[in-house]
């Protein structure tokens, strides 16, 4: 039986408009479902998940082992504001639920910063359940990264079926 994705991982990787080529950084990847996904798209692009448990980035590896072994991924137990990716630069970084970039803000985004070619785009996905007032959480999250001296390129809100969706995109900081 088929494993069902959900709609709002579904969205989020549509969202993220992946190209073959892409380099891209997920922060708090989980099990790795939005990891499996975005490999799909991969051909020469390569996707580092990083997550701060390591029950959760067991589970990504189990479920992205053939990527992993085609070179498309690899999964990390590391919390954000200690990366350790020297060297590394991601085109495309994106977190799903992670709230520290608006209940702490600044944490980690000078992180992020490092991490961006320059041309990156760094998006923030929120999965509230309907109803919620993403304009007011989207005024906050917005708010933090302008602090930070990011410059939000785009703001997108819908409602799915089952939750109401977020993204936040920034292309540049000044």
């Amino acid at each position: 039986m088929a494993e069902k994705i959900p709609e709002r991982l579904r969205w989020t990787v549509e969202t993220l408009a992946i190209a073959p080529d892409d380099p891209v950084l997920e922060i708090g990847c989980g099990p790795g479902v939005a990891a499996a996904l975005i490999c799909e798209r991969l051909t020469t692009g390569k996707l580092t998940a990083i997550d701060r448990s390591e029950k959760a980035i067991a589970a990504a590896k189990k479920r992205n082992q053939a990527h992993i072994e085609a070179g498309r991924a690899e999964f990390r137990v590391m919390a954000l504001e200690a990366a350790a990716l020297t060297g590394q630069r991601f085109g495309k970084i994106f977190a799903v639920n992670v709230n520290v970039f608006w209940t702490h803000p600044g944490q980690g985004l000078d992180v992020i910063r490092g991490l961006m070619e320059d041309e990156g785009i760094f998006y923030i996905f929120y999965h509230p359940p309907v109803g919620t007032d993403t304009a007011a959480l989207a005024g906050k999250v917005c708010g933090a990264l302008a602090a930070s001296g990011f410059v939000v390129a785009d703001t997108i809100r819908t409602d799915l079926a089952s939750t109401a969706a977020l993204c936040i995109a920034t292309r540049a900081w000044v």
